[in-house]
């Protein structure tokens, strides 16, 4: 799957799965444009794949606040000339409480990220998929927003919430040859990982182990290619044939 003359957008791509994302596309062709909101880690991705050239570039941003996100767009946009794939990856996640002992102000930093920084990113790229009548979204979700999970309520209910988005935005656009999917990992290796290929045990699947990056990131790769050319409004879970918590 060969991706050159596209032009690639990942959010929360500078570590984990969104980083993974981001070195599947550029060993095949694509121009990036890679975002994250940690500028050191960011800064080490781009060097860790100078070796793709010069066309790849990078913004801090917080996709929570749609000012930045418009702005990265356009500056994108003005850099490559369109914008091929969106894979909205960036999220908040690590937060184990009750339901009735979160605040009210982390419920809504979830939605403004998980959520809202979705929508702006989708809504911020979408005109120019139209235009050349050719798109990707890939949404990552989780399988918590599938069956919801105890002490997580809040990140349940967001995950749930792009996997809605992403089935309802996929009638609107399919036709005009923009694709709309999700994917829903189960337990990820650490983030904080380098090696793309790590993974360690897991009772969470029955494979009884986690779910490496790259793994994540081929499901993501497909998505964004022509062979998956006959899928759109899905939501695929990756997740070592969980175990249902």
């Amino acid at each position: 799957m060969d991706f050159t003359n596209k032009v690639a957008l990942v959010t929360g791509a500078a570590v984990g799965i969104g980083r993974a994302t981001a070195i599947l596309l550029a060993q095949n062709g694509a121009k990036l444009v890679l975002v994250d909101i940690n500028s050191e880690k960011l800064e080490a991705l781009k060097a860790e794949l100078a070796e793709y050239g010069d066309k790849i570039l990078t913004f801090v941003c917080d996709v929570s606040n749609e000012q930045c996100v418009y702005e990265v767009a356009e500056e994108s946009l003005k850099a490559f000339g369109k914008i091929d794939i969106l894979v909205n990856n960036a999220a908040l996640w690590r937060s184990k409480s009750s339901f009735l002992n979160t605040p009210t102000e982390e419920w809504k930093k979830y939605i403004d990220i998980n959520v809202m920084g979705t929508v702006y990113f989708t809504k911020a790229v979408l005109p120019s998929m139209l235009e050349h009548s050719w798109g990707r979204v890939i949404n990552v979700a989780s399988v918590a927003g599938v069956y919801g999970n105890a002490n997580m309520a809040h990140y349940s209910a967001t995950k749930g919430a792009v996997i809605a988005f992403t089935k309802a935005l996929a009638k609107e656009v399919t036709d005009k040859g923009v694709l709309v999917n999700s994917v829903s990992p189960g337990s990820v290796s650490p983030s904080d990982n380098y090696d793309i290929d790590h993974t360690q045990e897991s009772t969470l699947s029955f494979m009884g182990r986690t779910g490496s990056d790259r793994e994540n990131a081929n499901l993501i790769y497909f998505l964004a290619s022509d062979a998956a050319s006959y899928i759109s409004g899905q939501n695929i879970q990756i997740d070592g044939c969980r175990k249902k918590q």
